[in-house]
């Protein structure tokens, strides 16, 4: 049984979304249930977490490494 929903989201996201959709020849709402269904389904969460394990420990920061600041460094080296 399908439910109507509303939504509150920027113009300019809904424009480019119903663009998108035009494009794939696909109604946004489908795509919007076909994105809802992916994130809510268990075998999604199960894919992520397995991938985000298998990632775990590869890599070994040195003890003073500090994320932000090199975030930043990097972000300025590509934009500026």
């Amino acid at each position: 049984m399908n439910t109507k929903l509303t939504l509150t989201i920027e113009q300019t996201i809904i424009e480019k979304a119903k663009s998108y959709a035009k494009t794939k020849n696909r109604s946004l709402s489908d795509i919007i249930e076909n994105y809802l269904k992916q994130l809510t389904s268990d075998a999604s969460e199960k894919k992520h977490s397995s991938l985000i394990n298998s990632l775990k420990g590869s890599f070994k920061a040195p003890e003073n490494f500090d994320y932000k600041e090199e975030l930043g460094k990097r972000l300025s080296e590509k934009y500026l």
